[in-house]
Order: C-alpha cells, then sequence, then structure tokens
C-alpha cells in the first residue's frame, strides 16, 4: 500500500503545481478549466502507478479531485484554506491506495526505475513550487495586516524562495544538510540593509525560515521514499 500512495502523492504534486500554470489556476472557476485540471491529475495518476489495468484508478481521482477543488472555490484563497484543500487531497489518496492494495482483483505493475524518478521529480516540485503556494499565502496575510511596503523585483522574492529550496533539496540529497548554513549567512548578508527596519526583517526571517523548514522536511520525506524502492 505504502509504495502506491507514495506515488499517488507524487503524482499529485506534479499535477498540482507543476502541470497547473497560472491561467489554468485563475479561469478554474470556469467548468471547462476545472474539469480540464481533473483530467490532468488522473492521467498523470494513472502513469505515475502504473496501474494499466486498474481502470478504476483514474476515474476515482478524476471525480474525487475536481470535487474538492469544487468545495475549495467557495472559500477564500487563504493559507488555512490551501492546507486543508491539500490535506483532503492527501486523504482521498490514501483510500484509494488503501482499495488497490485490498480489493483490487488487478494489481500496479510498478518499475523501480521508473517510480524513483516519480517520486524524485515529485518531491523536488512539492518542494521547490508547492511551498511557495503557502508561503506566499501566509506572507501575504503577514503584509496586508502590518500594511508593509516591498520594494525590489516584481516575483523576486518568489523566485528567490523557489531557487534557495531547490539549493536545499539538492543539499539535502548530497548529503551536506550543513552545507544549508552558509546559504542562510550570505542571505543574512544580501538582507542586511532591509533587516535595520523591524517590521521588514520579522516578515523577511519569518518567510525565511518557513521556507528553510518546509524545503529540508520534503527533501527528507523524498529521500525517505525513494528508500521504499529499492532498484
Amino acid at each position: 500500500m505504502t509504495p502506491c500512495f507514495l506515488l499517488l502523492v507524487a503524482a499529485h504534486c506534479i499535477a498540482d503545481f507543476l502541470l497547473q500554470p497560472d491561467p489554468l489556476i485563475e479561469r478554474k472557476r470556469e467548468k471547462r478549466f476545472l474539469l480540464l485540471h481533473g483530467i490532468i491529475h488522473a492521467a498523470v495518476s494513472w502513469l505515475a502507478v502504473q496501474a494499466w489495468g486498474i481502470w478504476q484508478l483514474p476515474v476515482y481521482v478524476f471525480v474525487v479531485h475536481t470535487a474538492i477543488d469544487t468545495v475549495k472555490q467557495r472559500y477564500d484563497d487563504t493559507a488555512l484554506a490551501f492546507v486543508a484543500d491539500q490535506t483532503a487531497h492527501l486523504v482521498s489518496l490514501f483510500a484509494l491506495a488503501w482499495w488497490v492494495s485490498h480489493f483490487s482483483s488487478q494489481a500496479a505493475t510498478t518499475a523501480p526505475l521508473v517510480s524513483r524518478i516519480v517520486i524524485t521529480v515529485g518531491g523536488f516540485v512539492a518542494t521547490v513550487q508547492g511551498s511557495a503556494f503557502l508561503i506566499g499565502k501566509f506572507t501575504r496575510r503577514l503584509q496586508e495586516e502590518n500594511d508593509l511596503e516591498l520594494g525590489g523585483l516584481r516575483g523576486g522574492g518568489k523566485w528567490i524562495g523557489q531557487l534557495e529550496r531547490a539549493l536545499i533539496f539538492v543539499l539535502v540529497f548530497l548529503g551536506q544538510p550543513a552545507a544549508i548554513g552558509f546559504l542562510v549567512a550570505a542571505k543574512s548578508i544580501f538582507r542586511f540593509e532591509e533587516a535595520k527596519k523591524q517590521e521588514l526583517a520579522e516578515y523577511i526571517l519569518v518567510g525565511t525560515l518557513l521556507s528553510f523548514l518546509l524545503a529540508i522536511t520534503l527533501a527528507s520525506a523524498t529521500l525517505w521514499a525513494l528508500k521504499q524502492f529499492p532498484l
């Protein structure tokens, strides 16, 4: 059951974060784009699990994912709503993996090398892009509540965050977590002037710590998941 669930989660991350560009997100309230998003999830899940004979798997993913996203649209786009939405998706995928493992008449044929690629890509996408959604929604609330005016390049903070999480992911995979400390030091130097303003310094610190926490946690989880698919 565990390998199937891990592949479904990795497929979810790929479809939800990598294969859902901003134009699709913005138009997902339109029924055709919502259905397209569900179809993408169903196809990616079916390919990731390599469950060629289990036709119920993509149908389940399509129906349940579309239903959850339909409910989500009724709520504000907040960090809490994002966490609740992702939790609902994970619970639904756990139920699907349990059914596949216990009641499906056909077993999923998982090729170890393909599975490891899916897990690695899914983990990287979750770390770099998936985290960005949560961090962005959380820090946006802080910015609005404190009337902070942020300068710099438009979207610069987002790209910096994604690059730092990508570096952390690579460092964890290389077995060099200690090098993350140098990344923290380098970022502190570049943010020295901004750190002189208390509110802005605290805002940056919160975003940075959350980014590092998610990156280290998700990279470590990806390494653990890979051990479930020995070559």
